[in-house]
């Protein structure tokens, strides 16, 4: 195993356009980091750099204590998982998960001990004798996985490796994935666009958009104190409403417009706002039943539903506001309703989004 450290990393395409803009993190040994954000943020051309698929324009990337800048993706002691499996399709699932191992003149008893250990933990060993064109989406996973443990590399590689299978599996396949690392403790880096995946996975969760890292900690902490507004809209299902703000020194804060953030989840549907909070008149336009939960789409509709904040209560432009409620309350639609929330239950952020502001 080995911790990996990423260290002012950049990549410049012919032409000047730059796709990673000056990166530094570092996964622990044994740690599971995720890499999240929206498509063509960066995220799998920063892991293609650290597998050596991608030459780096600037900055340095350390596995093992080991600046591996120069050295072939063969020699990095990494194994991938990709998006499409990978698999050759003339080859059985052992051929296939003893492809590699061969190609590195490792004897034969040896190569059969890790294949079958490796079916053994994945559950794969009726499988060994069959063709992927036989096995369905969540075996095939299986075996790419099984590829990548037999090799016993100092880190495992991720690219989206459940994006082709169907919702339920991709619940499945992720429980066994977080399983199986927490077993092998092997260092692993994960890229996903799935908010849900990443903070279901990650030890350190690092949110990426446009070439840049937005914020890195634990899924926790960054659902709780978002440091930027692209990190408060992306990460939560629903997402944190964001309200822009005018005259924002009811927060005491530094004086100007500022955004307001709550999530969903912490407005509630009460007549009376706590002291200090958030107090909004809402019209029902719309309603979600998801089971147990309910989410309720509400409008500011009017100038005057601004709500009471602190002493000074600052201004709030019309917009929707998501409401997330148990799955027994659903007001009618056109309804008006009072909703709430508590001030520590408030985010703010600067005018431009770029900085999280204390209360």
């Amino acid at each position: 195993m080995a911790n990996v450290a990423l260290r002012n990393v950049h990549k410049t395409y012919p032409g000047g356009v730059e796709a990673i803009k000056g990166i530094d993190f570092e996964v622990g040994d044994g740690q599971f980091c995720v890499l999240v954000g929206p498509s063509g943020c960066g995220k799998s051309t920063l892991l293609r750099m650290v597998a050596g698929l991608e030459t780096i324009t600037g900055g340095d990337i350390d596995i093992g204590g080991r600046i591996v800048n120069q050295i072939e993706p063969a020699d990095r002691d990494i194994a991938m998982v990709f998006q499409n499996y990978a698999l050759y399709p003339h080859m059985s699932v052992y051929n296939n998960m003893a492809y590699g191992l061969r190609n590195r003149g490792m004897p034969k008893p040896e190569i059969d001990t890790r294949v079958q250990e490796a079916a053994r933990i994945l559950e794969i060993g009726a499988l060994l004798d069959r063709k992927p064109r036989q096995l369905s989406g969540g075996q095939r996973q299986r075996v790419a996985m099984g590829r990548a443990i037999v090799r016993q590399p100092k880190v495992f590689l991720f690219d989206e490796p459940l994006s082709n299978l169907d919702a339920k599996l991709r619940i499945a396949m992720r429980v066994e994935i977080r399983k199986l690392q927490r077993r092998l403790k092997t260092t692993s880096i994960y890229v996903t666009h799935d908010q849900l995946e990443a903070m279901t996975l990650a030890d350190i969760l690092v949110v990426m958009n446009g070439g840049r890292v937005e914020q890195i900690g634990n899924p926790l902490e960054i659902y709780q104190k978002p440091a930027t507004t692209f990190v408060a809209s992306f990460i939560g299902a629903p997402p944190m409403n964001l309200m822009p703000l005018r005259d924002a020194g009811g927060f005491k804060a530094a004086g100007g417009d500022g955004i307001l953030g709550i999530r969903p989840e912490d407005i509630l549907l009460l007549n009376e706002a706590p002291a200090g909070g958030l107090a909004l008149n809402l019209t029902v336009e719309a309603i979600e039943r998801v089971g147990a939960e309910t989410y309720i789409y509400g409008v500011r509709s009017q100038q005057g539903d601004a709500p009471t904040v602190s002493a000074k209560p600052g201004e709030l432009p019309p917009g929707e506001v998501i409401v997330r409620v148990p799955g027994a309350i659903a007001p009618a639609i056109g309804e008006r309703i009072r909703a709430t929330a508590p001030r520590e239950k408030l985010h703010l952020f600067s005018a431009d989004g770029r900085q999280r502001i204390d209360l």
